[in-house]
């Protein structure tokens, strides 16, 4: 079998010849603006949220809203042979949050140094916003009021407590 590398640079071209011959009702009719493409074909693969705490960067800036975006399987490989991880497995965490967000406030370069800085309660959020982004498809979780027992979902992505 022969592999082909793709890089960004050569995809559209690849693209292009792989593409499909127009019909001869479609190469006669006049030229009309394209509609939109859209490049994730419907899916969302980016998601926003809203740390409990926010990161405080060296100048004291406190960063709260982020977001992240679905991991690849790359992503989750990779830290298996990240030096850091073998020697300490609970370190695995930092490193695969650290491929998938994508911004904190206006911090778009997010590495392992961000995400060990973090609070603990940031961290266990985004933990579990990274379970259910790319498990369930959706930052939505079911849960029952205390006092008329009657049960909704609330999205987990923002807003602070009873904000609706």
């Amino acid at each position: 079998m022969r592999r082909r590398t793709v890089t960004a640079g050569n995809l559209d071209e690849i693209l292009a010849m792989t593409a499909p011959a127009p019909a001869p009702e479609q190469a006669a009719a006049p030229a009309a603006a394209p509609p939109p493409r859209e490049d994730n074909h419907g899916l969302r693969t980016e998601f926003e949220f809203e740390l409990p705490r926010g990161y405080v960067d060296e100048a004291g800036t406190v960063h709260r809203h982020g977001a992240m975006r679905l991991a690849t399987a790359r992503d989750e490989l990779r830290p298996q042979i990240d030096l850091r991880v073998k020697e300490n497995p609970a370190y695995l965490s930092v490193v695969l949050l650290s491929q998938v967000i994508t911004r904190i406030g206006s911090i778009t370069d997010v590495h392992a140094g961000i995400v060990e800085r973090m609070y603990a309660t940031d961290v266990a959020f985004l933990q579990d916003f990274y379970r259910r982004v790319n498990s369930e498809g959706h930052t939505r979780a079911a849960v029952t009021c205390p006092h008329c027992e009657g049960g909704f979902e609330v999205d987990l992505s923002g807003g602070r407590l009873g904000e609706s």
